[in-house]
Protein backbone atom coordinates (compact mmCIF):
# COMPACT_ATOMS: atom_id res chain seq x y z
CA UNK A 1 0.00 0.00 0.00
CA UNK A 2 2.55 2.57 0.70
CA UNK A 3 4.65 1.72 -2.18
CA UNK A 4 1.48 2.38 -4.66
CA UNK A 5 0.86 5.80 -2.33
CA UNK A 6 4.72 6.91 -3.14
CA UNK A 7 4.11 5.67 -6.95
CA UNK A 8 0.69 8.15 -6.98
CA UNK A 9 2.48 11.07 -5.59
CA UNK A 10 5.01 11.12 -7.52
CA UNK A 11 2.73 10.64 -10.43
CA UNK A 12 1.13 13.90 -9.30
CA UNK A 13 4.21 15.34 -8.64
CA UNK A 14 5.00 15.44 -11.91
CA UNK A 15 5.70 19.00 -13.76
CA UNK A 16 3.08 18.32 -16.46
CA UNK A 17 0.19 19.75 -14.07
CA UNK A 18 1.69 22.69 -12.10
CA UNK A 19 -1.82 22.90 -10.39
CA UNK A 20 -1.65 19.46 -9.01
CA UNK A 21 1.93 20.16 -8.37
CA UNK A 22 1.39 22.57 -5.97
CA UNK A 23 -1.62 21.30 -4.41
CA UNK A 24 -0.45 17.73 -3.93
CA UNK A 25 2.62 19.40 -1.96
CA UNK A 26 0.17 21.34 0.22
CA UNK A 27 -2.58 18.93 1.09
CA UNK A 28 -1.35 15.42 0.63
CA UNK A 29 2.78 15.96 1.67
CA UNK A 30 1.66 18.88 3.88
CA UNK A 31 4.16 21.76 3.13
CA UNK A 32 3.35 24.86 5.03
CA UNK A 33 2.75 28.49 3.81
CA UNK A 34 6.22 30.09 3.34
CA UNK A 35 7.95 26.74 2.20
CA UNK A 36 10.62 27.68 -0.65
CA UNK A 37 9.82 24.55 -2.55
CA UNK A 38 5.78 25.02 -2.06
CA UNK A 39 6.25 28.46 -3.57
CA UNK A 40 8.12 27.92 -6.73
CA UNK A 41 5.76 25.09 -7.16
CA UNK A 42 3.15 28.24 -7.03
CA UNK A 43 4.77 30.49 -8.91
CA UNK A 44 4.76 27.73 -11.72
CA UNK A 45 1.32 27.90 -11.72
CA UNK A 46 1.73 30.93 -13.84
CA UNK A 47 4.05 30.01 -16.11
CA UNK A 48 2.84 26.79 -17.75
CA UNK A 49 0.00 24.63 -18.14
CA UNK A 50 -3.81 25.84 -18.73
CA UNK A 51 -3.53 29.38 -16.56
CA UNK A 52 -1.15 31.12 -19.05
CA UNK A 53 -3.09 29.58 -22.03
CA UNK A 54 -6.26 30.94 -20.05
CA UNK A 55 -4.77 34.05 -19.46
CA UNK A 56 -3.20 34.64 -22.72
CA UNK A 57 -6.67 34.45 -24.36
CA UNK A 58 -8.23 37.50 -22.01
CA UNK A 59 -9.83 40.47 -23.54
CA UNK A 60 -8.21 44.09 -22.75
CA UNK A 61 -11.02 45.13 -20.30
CA UNK A 62 -11.00 41.89 -18.06
CA UNK A 63 -13.61 39.81 -19.74
CA UNK A 64 -13.54 36.01 -22.06
CA UNK A 65 -15.27 36.10 -25.97
CA UNK A 66 -18.57 38.64 -25.92
CA UNK A 67 -18.08 40.55 -22.84
CA UNK A 68 -21.97 41.25 -21.77
CA UNK A 69 -22.43 37.38 -22.34
CA UNK A 70 -20.34 36.95 -19.52
CA UNK A 71 -22.25 34.18 -17.95
CA UNK A 72 -24.46 32.57 -21.34
CA UNK A 73 -21.82 31.80 -23.09
CA UNK A 74 -21.01 28.64 -21.29
CA UNK A 75 -18.51 27.45 -21.00
CA UNK A 76 -16.13 30.30 -22.59
CA UNK A 77 -17.57 33.64 -20.90
CA UNK A 78 -15.59 35.71 -18.37
CA UNK A 79 -17.33 33.83 -14.97
CA UNK A 80 -16.38 30.12 -15.97
CA UNK A 81 -12.89 31.26 -16.55
CA UNK A 82 -12.45 33.36 -13.36
CA UNK A 83 -14.21 30.08 -11.63
CA UNK A 84 -11.46 28.19 -13.40
CA UNK A 85 -8.62 30.17 -12.74
CA UNK A 86 -9.79 29.93 -8.98
CA UNK A 87 -10.00 26.08 -9.20
CA UNK A 88 -6.31 26.31 -10.51
CA UNK A 89 -4.76 28.01 -8.10
CA UNK A 90 -3.58 31.42 -10.41
CA UNK A 91 -2.00 34.00 -8.11
CA UNK A 92 -4.38 36.67 -6.43
CA UNK A 93 -1.93 39.45 -6.87
CA UNK A 94 -1.87 39.01 -10.77
CA UNK A 95 -2.94 42.15 -12.87
CA UNK A 96 -4.93 39.65 -15.36
CA UNK A 97 -6.91 38.01 -12.25
CA UNK A 98 -7.66 41.21 -10.51
CA UNK A 99 -8.55 43.01 -13.87
CA UNK A 100 -10.73 39.63 -14.29
CA UNK A 101 -12.36 40.52 -10.73
CA UNK A 102 -13.21 43.78 -11.30
CA UNK A 103 -15.05 42.90 -14.36
CA UNK A 104 -17.23 40.51 -12.55
CA UNK A 105 -17.89 43.19 -9.80
CA UNK A 106 -18.58 45.38 -12.21
CA UNK A 107 -20.89 43.45 -14.60
CA UNK A 108 -22.57 40.69 -12.52
CA UNK A 109 -23.03 41.63 -9.02
CA UNK A 110 -26.15 43.55 -8.36
CA UNK A 111 -25.14 46.50 -6.59
CA UNK A 112 -28.56 47.22 -4.46
CA UNK A 113 -28.31 43.34 -2.97
CA UNK A 114 -24.86 41.81 -3.56
CA UNK A 115 -25.88 38.69 -5.13
CA UNK A 116 -24.27 37.76 -8.45
CA UNK A 117 -26.26 38.33 -11.42
CA UNK A 118 -26.53 36.13 -15.06
CA UNK A 119 -27.31 39.72 -16.62
CA UNK A 120 -25.92 43.21 -16.70
CA UNK A 121 -28.39 46.15 -16.09
CA UNK A 122 -27.56 48.76 -18.60
CA UNK A 123 -29.71 51.54 -16.75
CA UNK A 124 -28.40 50.17 -13.49
CA UNK A 125 -24.69 49.74 -14.34
CA UNK A 126 -24.53 46.24 -12.79
CA UNK A 127 -25.85 43.03 -12.63
CA UNK A 128 -29.74 42.76 -12.62
CA UNK A 129 -31.17 42.09 -9.52
CA UNK A 130 -33.90 40.05 -10.86
CA UNK A 131 -31.33 37.59 -12.20
CA UNK A 132 -29.56 36.87 -9.31
CA UNK A 133 -28.97 33.04 -8.92
CA UNK A 134 -27.82 31.38 -5.95
CA UNK A 135 -25.46 28.96 -7.91
CA UNK A 136 -23.38 31.41 -9.21
CA UNK A 137 -23.34 33.59 -6.35
CA UNK A 138 -21.99 31.28 -4.44
CA UNK A 139 -19.49 30.52 -7.38
CA UNK A 140 -18.56 33.84 -7.30
CA UNK A 141 -18.26 34.39 -3.89
CA UNK A 142 -15.95 31.52 -3.09
CA UNK A 143 -14.16 32.54 -6.81
CA UNK A 144 -12.87 35.58 -5.46
CA UNK A 145 -12.32 34.78 -1.59
CA UNK A 146 -9.86 32.29 -3.38
CA UNK A 147 -8.26 35.28 -5.41
CA UNK A 148 -7.85 37.28 -2.54
CA UNK A 149 -10.95 39.28 -2.07
CA UNK A 150 -12.92 37.88 1.04
CA UNK A 151 -12.41 41.46 3.05
CA UNK A 152 -13.63 43.51 0.03
CA UNK A 153 -16.96 44.88 1.33
CA UNK A 154 -18.15 43.62 -2.28
CA UNK A 155 -17.83 39.97 -1.13
CA UNK A 156 -18.73 40.65 2.36
CA UNK A 157 -22.46 41.61 0.58
CA UNK A 158 -22.15 38.55 -1.46
CA UNK A 159 -21.78 36.78 1.88
CA UNK A 160 -24.37 38.54 3.08
CA UNK A 161 -26.67 37.39 -0.02
CA UNK A 162 -26.16 34.03 1.19
CA UNK A 163 -26.95 34.22 4.37
CA UNK A 164 -30.61 36.30 3.98
CA UNK A 165 -31.66 33.97 1.09
CA UNK A 166 -30.52 30.85 0.06
CA UNK A 167 -32.95 28.62 1.70
CA UNK A 168 -33.20 25.01 2.92
CA UNK A 169 -36.11 23.94 1.72
CA UNK A 170 -37.03 19.72 1.87
CA UNK A 171 -40.77 20.19 0.86
CA UNK A 172 -41.88 20.92 3.92
CA UNK A 173 -41.80 25.02 4.39
CA UNK A 174 -44.27 27.64 2.79
CA UNK A 175 -42.95 29.92 0.02
CA UNK A 176 -42.52 33.43 1.53
CA UNK A 177 -44.91 35.64 0.08
CA UNK A 178 -43.77 39.16 -0.88
CA UNK A 179 -40.11 38.03 -0.95
CA UNK A 180 -37.79 39.20 -3.74
CA UNK A 181 -37.28 35.49 -5.41
CA UNK A 182 -40.35 33.74 -4.70
CA UNK A 183 -41.07 33.55 -8.23
CA UNK A 184 -37.76 31.96 -9.34
CA UNK A 185 -38.93 28.09 -8.88
CA UNK A 186 -35.96 26.78 -10.46
CA UNK A 187 -33.60 28.18 -7.49
CA UNK A 188 -36.07 27.93 -4.84
CA UNK A 189 -39.12 25.42 -5.40
CA UNK A 190 -40.68 23.93 -2.29
CA UNK A 191 -37.63 21.86 -2.45
CA UNK A 192 -34.33 24.03 -3.37
CA UNK A 193 -31.91 23.36 -5.73
CA UNK A 194 -29.53 21.57 -4.39
CA UNK A 195 -26.82 22.72 -6.71
CA UNK A 196 -27.40 26.56 -4.90
CA UNK A 197 -27.26 24.97 -1.94
CA UNK A 198 -23.92 23.35 -2.65
CA UNK A 199 -22.38 26.19 -4.06
CA UNK A 200 -23.53 28.62 -1.50
CA UNK A 201 -22.09 26.53 1.23
CA UNK A 202 -18.62 26.16 -0.74
CA UNK A 203 -18.62 29.26 -0.38
CA UNK A 204 -19.10 29.91 3.16
CA UNK A 205 -16.46 27.39 3.66
CA UNK A 206 -13.70 29.35 2.44
CA UNK A 207 -14.17 31.84 5.06
CA UNK A 208 -11.80 31.32 8.12
CA UNK A 209 -13.33 29.74 10.73
CA UNK A 210 -12.30 32.53 12.65
CA UNK A 211 -13.78 35.08 10.61
CA UNK A 212 -17.36 33.34 10.12
CA UNK A 213 -19.64 35.35 11.99
CA UNK A 214 -22.42 34.18 14.08
CA UNK A 215 -24.92 34.21 10.91
CA UNK A 216 -22.92 32.34 8.97
CA UNK A 217 -22.05 29.60 10.96
CA UNK A 218 -26.07 29.04 11.70
CA UNK A 219 -26.41 29.14 8.04
CA UNK A 220 -23.52 26.58 7.38
CA UNK A 221 -25.00 24.44 9.72
CA UNK A 222 -28.42 25.12 7.83
CA UNK A 223 -27.07 23.71 4.67
CA UNK A 224 -24.90 21.08 5.97
CA UNK A 225 -27.90 19.21 7.70
CA UNK A 226 -29.82 20.05 4.28
CA UNK A 227 -26.97 18.03 2.64
CA UNK A 228 -27.07 15.22 4.83
CA UNK A 229 -30.47 14.51 5.46
CA UNK A 230 -29.81 13.81 1.37
CA UNK A 231 -26.73 11.32 2.43
CA UNK A 232 -25.22 13.61 -0.31
CA UNK A 233 -26.73 12.44 -3.24
CA UNK A 234 -30.33 10.44 -2.15
CA UNK A 235 -33.88 11.23 -1.66
CA UNK A 236 -34.28 12.70 1.73
CA UNK A 237 -37.57 11.29 1.79
CA UNK A 238 -36.57 8.21 0.26
CA UNK A 239 -32.97 6.92 0.68
CA UNK A 240 -32.91 3.70 -1.25
CA UNK A 241 -33.63 6.19 -4.52
CA UNK A 242 -31.03 8.46 -5.19
CA UNK A 243 -31.92 12.37 -6.02
CA UNK A 244 -28.50 12.64 -8.33
CA UNK A 245 -27.68 10.08 -10.00
CA UNK A 246 -25.48 12.39 -12.31
CA UNK A 247 -23.32 13.43 -9.10
CA UNK A 248 -21.63 9.72 -8.70
CA UNK A 249 -19.76 10.65 -11.85
CA UNK A 250 -16.53 12.67 -11.07
CA UNK A 251 -15.41 15.10 -12.92
CA UNK A 252 -13.44 18.67 -13.06
CA UNK A 253 -14.14 21.44 -13.50
CA UNK A 254 -17.62 21.23 -12.60
CA UNK A 255 -18.92 24.38 -13.26
CA UNK A 256 -22.31 24.97 -11.87
CA UNK A 257 -22.66 20.96 -11.28
CA UNK A 258 -21.52 18.78 -8.54
CA UNK A 259 -20.76 15.41 -8.06
CA UNK A 260 -19.91 13.61 -4.50
CA UNK A 261 -16.44 14.47 -4.38
CA UNK A 262 -16.91 17.91 -4.44
CA UNK A 263 -19.71 17.85 -1.44
CA UNK A 264 -17.60 15.37 0.87
CA UNK A 265 -14.54 18.22 0.02
CA UNK A 266 -16.74 20.89 1.20
CA UNK A 267 -17.73 19.16 4.17
CA UNK A 268 -14.26 17.95 5.11
CA UNK A 269 -12.76 22.03 5.12
CA UNK A 270 -15.62 22.13 7.22
CA UNK A 271 -14.79 19.27 9.59
CA UNK A 272 -17.86 17.71 9.45
CA UNK A 273 -17.71 14.09 10.39
CA UNK A 274 -20.85 12.29 9.99
CA UNK A 275 -22.40 8.77 9.31
CA UNK A 276 -24.62 9.68 6.55
CA UNK A 277 -21.52 10.90 4.36
CA UNK A 278 -20.51 6.77 4.57
CA UNK A 279 -22.68 6.02 1.20
CA UNK A 280 -20.69 8.15 -0.57
CA UNK A 281 -17.41 8.27 0.90
CA UNK A 282 -17.75 4.31 -0.27
CA UNK A 283 -18.81 5.07 -3.36
CA UNK A 284 -15.64 6.82 -3.86
CA UNK A 285 -13.33 4.19 -2.69
CA UNK A 286 -14.68 2.10 -4.51
CA UNK A 287 -14.37 3.97 -8.12
CA UNK A 288 -10.39 3.85 -7.43
CA UNK A 289 -8.75 1.84 -10.25
CA UNK A 290 -5.99 -0.74 -9.19
CA UNK A 291 -3.12 1.28 -9.76
CA UNK A 292 -4.65 3.68 -7.14
CA UNK A 293 -6.08 5.85 -9.77
CA UNK A 294 -9.47 7.32 -10.27
CA UNK A 295 -10.74 8.29 -13.58
CA UNK A 296 -12.44 11.66 -14.95
CA UNK A 297 -16.15 10.42 -15.21
CA UNK A 298 -17.86 13.73 -16.11
CA UNK A 299 -16.18 16.43 -18.43
CA UNK A 300 -16.83 19.83 -20.35
CA UNK A 301 -13.99 19.58 -23.07
CA UNK A 302 -14.81 20.79 -26.43
CA UNK A 303 -17.21 23.67 -24.59
CA UNK A 304 -14.52 25.61 -22.68
CA UNK A 305 -11.20 27.71 -23.67
CA UNK A 306 -8.35 25.26 -22.61
CA UNK A 307 -9.62 21.31 -22.11
CA UNK A 308 -8.71 19.86 -18.99
CA UNK A 309 -7.31 15.92 -19.24
CA UNK A 310 -9.29 13.41 -21.03
CA UNK A 311 -12.62 12.07 -20.21
CA UNK A 312 -12.31 7.83 -19.30
CA UNK A 313 -8.52 7.79 -18.35
CA UNK A 314 -6.92 8.36 -14.97
CA UNK A 315 -6.99 11.64 -13.92
CA UNK A 316 -4.68 13.81 -11.59
CA UNK A 317 -7.20 16.46 -10.54
CA UNK A 318 -9.69 13.80 -9.40
CA UNK A 319 -7.29 11.08 -7.22
CA UNK A 320 -5.20 14.41 -5.77
CA UNK A 321 -8.77 15.36 -4.13
CA UNK A 322 -9.89 11.56 -3.28
CA UNK A 323 -6.77 10.94 -1.38
CA UNK A 324 -7.37 14.12 0.17
CA UNK A 325 -10.93 13.46 1.10
CA UNK A 326 -9.87 9.50 2.38
CA UNK A 327 -6.98 10.74 3.99
CA UNK A 328 -8.97 13.14 6.62
CA UNK A 329 -11.65 10.67 6.65
CA UNK A 330 -8.79 7.87 8.01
Amino acid sequence: MMKRNEKLVKWLLEEDNPSVRYYTMKYLLGLEEGDSELINAQKQIMKSGIVPDILNKQNDDGSWEDPKKFYTMKYTGTIWQLLILAELGADPGEYRIQRACEFVFRMSQASENGGFSIEYGKKSDAGLPSKVIPCLTGNMTWALIKLGHLNDKRVQASIDWIVKNQRADDGDKPTLSEWEYENRVACFSSHTCLMGIVKSLKALAAIPEKQRSDAVKTKVDELVEFILIHHIFKQSHDLKKESKPGWKRLGFPLMYQTDILEILTILMDLNVKDERMKEATKLLEAKQLSDGKWKLENTYNGKMIVDIEKKGEPSKWITLKALHVLNHDG
